[in-house]
């Protein structure tokens, strides 16, 4: 469903992603691991098309992402892709419900429809009675499940996740682990998952190791 053909990317004279080629296969779960530095978060955001790559290729169900626009980018991406960050993102003047809502709004879906997919999500992730408070008045792992449905809410291929676990604690990083394999099975999408939670990168489909800008074999 996707793939990257030789990825490369720079930052001045700092190589940071060489020659990658990844694929990723409907419904799979896919982690990606390694030490800080590695290059995980940058391949993540060429996949997301948040950054373009200097030279290489990247094709979701063989369309060239590189032959897009940058208005074409960004309605792809809307619909396509979910984006779960370790900072959830969630905008404070707005309720849970109003939060997961954002990109179906961009997408241009009428309130009324895009309440009842929100409402559907909050259900999904046992938040319903939560939907009308703001971040603030949610705990960290409520916060994070809402940035989970905000992901989902445009019914996208693939969901990518930047260390989605990384400010919660072990009770609530595991649950939200399990969310992602319960949506795969619910839902169908795809999940790549850079993390440095080992249970979690162990869980998935396949995971992949990457050292100074490459994808290696485990050491």
């Amino acid at each position: 469903m996707i793939s990257a053909q030789n990825i490369n990317k720079s930052y001045g004279d700092l190589r940071v992603l060489k020659d990658i080629k990844i694929e990723i296969g409907d419904h799979e779960i896919v982690s990606i691991v390694g030490a800080s530095g590695a290059g995980k978060s940058t391949l993540l955001h060429v996949l997301g098309t948040l950054d373009k790559a200097d030279t290489g290729e990247v094709y979701y169900d063989e369309l060239n992402l590189e032959t897009f626009s940058e208005p074409e980018l960004a309605k792809f991406r809307n619909k396509n892709i979910g984006f779960v960050f370790q900072f959830h993102h969630l905008l404070p003047e707005f309720t849970a419900l109003e939060n997961i809502c954002m990109p179906a709004f961009i997408a241009g879906v009428d309130k009324k429809s895009a309440f009842a997919k929100a409402e559907e999500l909050l259900k999904l992730m046992n938040l319903s009675e939560r939907k009308d408070h703001k971040p603030s008045e949610l705990s960290g792992g409520e916060q994070q499940r809402i940035a989970v449905a905000r992901a989902l809410i445009n019914e996208p291929k693939v969901v990518l996740a930047d260390e989605p676990s990384g400010n919660l604690d072990s009770d609530n990083s595991q649950d939200l682990h399990r969310i992602f394999f319960d949506l795969r099975d619910r839902l169908s999408q795809a999940f790549i998952i850079v993390t440095h939670n080992n249970q979690l990168a162990e869980m998935a489909d396949r995971k992949l190791f990457m050292k100074d800008g490459e994808i290696v074999a485990p050491e």
